[in-house]
């Protein structure tokens, strides 16, 4: 009988536990402002600001006011480039490219300082990045999938999916020049132990930051390629990476102790 309870118990704190998540956590958006310190880093662009939002996941309307309440945060701390590191779509349905241009439209004044790249969920339900890069370009963002931009006197490295495309990092990196600025962007933030030398720092998202964070500090949920580097900045990468948590879940909507985050990063040579 006593087992019986015990098990009732559990299993109405860990709704309970769920639904807090859904209706507060996971519309706690936190906008972070960290200061990196980077080795490759040149003085010349000390100060150089990178707005960061991933994982979208856009779906719905919920989704989509989400996104432009991230977008806002952003674009209110005034960043030189704005990366936009995949999963920007659930899946691919006919409403997407409606759902991509509302989501992303206080974008619009500064699109070519907007650079995206492709996540796994670019490529789930027939749709795939090239159709993303026709949407993507149609509203003057710059969307690299195995390609190389140079913009605002940095080396944008961007690499396609490790999960669901064809990366192609070598490649990318045999162009670089020595002692030039570069940032990779790679969905999969483990991948920054795949990187060949050259970049002063990587961008990810795809891991939601493990989603659900107890106060011990365990983490239970990831993802693949997203269990080494799940959030924030890890210099001791052998490529510094800075993981966003992203906006987006995996299954239910729901979130504990891990809010959605959109973030200005400041880059400083260390």
């Amino acid at each position: 009988m006593r087992l019986r309870y015990l098990i009732g118990g559990l299993g109405v704190a860990s709704a309970a536990t769920l639904l807090y998540g859904m209706l507060v956590e996971a519309e706690r958006l936190v906008l972070e402002k960290p200061v990196l310190r980077l080795p490759r880093w040149p003085e010349r662009l000390s100060g150089f600001r990178v707005g960061l939002i991933a994982d979208c996941h856009l779906r719905d309307r919920h989704t989509v006011g989400l996104t432009r309440r991230a977008v806002r945060a952003v674009l209110g701390e005034g960043p030189d480039v704005v990366v936009l590191a995949g999963d920007l779509i659930a899946y691919w349905r006919p409403d997407v490219p409606w759902l991509v241009e509302e989501a992303l439209q206080d974008l619009l004044p500064v699109a070519e300082d907007v650079i995206a790249i492709a996540g796994n969920h670019e490529y789930w339900g027939g749709g795939g990045p090239e159709l993303m890069r026709r949407i993507l370009e149609t509203l003057g963002f710059r969307f690299l999938v195995n390609e190389l931009l140079w913009h605002k006197g940095v080396a944008w490295l961007g690499i396609d999916s490790a999960n669901a495309g064809r990366p192609e990092p070598e490649r990318l990196f045999s162009d670089l020049q020595p002692g030039e600025a570069a940032v990779a962007l790679w969905h999969e933030p483990d991948c920054a132990d795949l990187l060949p030398d050259g970049a002063a720092l990587m961008l990810s998202g795809h891991s939601h930051g493990g989603q659900f964070t107890f106060p011990w500090g365990w983490t239970p949920m990831h993802t693949r390629n997203g269990e080494k580097y799940v959030r924030g900045f890890h210099p001791e990468a052998p490529t510094p990476v800075y993981v966003s948590r992203g906006l987006g879940t995996t299954g239910y909507p729901s979130r504990l102790g891990c809010p959605p985050e959109a973030t200005v990063l400041t880059l400083l040579p260390a």
